[in-house]
């Protein structure tokens, strides 16, 4: 059977900096990579001066800019199945709790969760993906299009699975806290420490305990092709971004590896102290 993987993200760019380094090891490795984003990122921060003016409150063109962005974030990943939930522009970038952006009627955070979990059932039917990959039920960390995309990936997964294609394993992205740890310690006496003003791992909005992590997929020969994504969303991703700041000093570790939770499904052969999996269809 053809190995077909889904992944869930809220905007362009969420693809690259939690998944990128997977979905070009999958891609690379022949499985077929879905990539299925929410929305088109109109509420995001513009990093690039010369764009100011297509923001939401001006000339409200950020979403058309980004998408292709996204498009060359995937070249550079190897993915060549990306859809927009719905099609592109059916959801609007919902951004954060208590702004105007989150009472817009068209935002994903208030749009029907039946009815945006049948776009996604439409195309699990015609992919039918093994593995789904999403975020927690907080989004990873909080943000409402993050929280919506889980509830939609895990509905459309119990709709998919009672129609008898639904995929066994179902995985959310995660942060080891021995990673967030080992980060913070590297980076205490750094000119550019991106951590800068955080002291425990605790104070992140995210992490997750080791044992608790069940996959670690290790792709740094391909972190050129992550950095390649990264920098393919140069509207969001500045210069100065930490990832850039990490990327520098820990480069193919930081790049190419990735960790996950398992959701839904059995958990397959691991290895190392914790028994993590080195591959997402392990045990299928």
């Amino acid at each position: 059977m053809d190995r077909s993987i889904l992944f869930v993200h809220a905007h362009p760019d969420d693809e690259t900096v939690g998944t990128g380094a997977t979905m070009a090891y999958y891609a690379k490795a022949g499985a077929h990579v879905t990539l299925v984003t929410c929305t088109l990122g109109e509420e995001g921060e513009i990093h690039v001066p010369a764009l100011a003016q297509l923001e939401a409150a001006q000339a409200d063109q950020l979403g058309g800019y980004r998408l292709v962005e996204l498009e060359r974030a995937c070249e550079s990943l190897g993915v060549g199945d990306h859809r927009f939930l719905g099609g592109a522009g059916r959801y609007r970038d919902s951004g954060m709790m208590g702004t105007p952006a989150n009472e817009n009627p068209r935002c994903f955070w208030r749009a029907d969760l039946d009815e945006a979990s049948a776009h996604l059932v439409e195309i699990m039917r015609e992919t039918r993906p093994q593995v789904v990959v999403t975020y927690d039920p907080n989004g990873f960390y909080g943000h409402p299009d993050h929280i919506q995309a889980h509830r939609v990936a895990m509905r459309a997964s119990e709709l998919a699975a009672a129609e008898g294609f639904g995929p066994a394993k179902i995985y959310w992205t995660a942060m080891p806290l021995g990673v967030l740890k080992a980060g913070l310690e590297a980076f205490q006496d750094s000119s550019d420490n991106p951590f800068e003003g955080v002291e425990n791992v605790e104070d992140f909005p995210f992490g997750t305990p080791d044992e608790q992590i069940a996959a670690c997929i290790d792709a740094t020969d391909l972190h050129e092709a992550k950095l390649g994504a990264v920098r393919a969303h140069a509207s969001q991703i500045p210069t100065s971004s930490w990832l850039y700041s990490i990327a520098g000093n820990f480069g193919n570790e930081f790049m190419g590896v990735e960790y996950y939770t398992l959701a839904v499904g059995e958990k397959g052969p691991g290895e190392g102290r914790h028994g993590w999996e080195r591959d997402l269809f392990a045990g299928l």
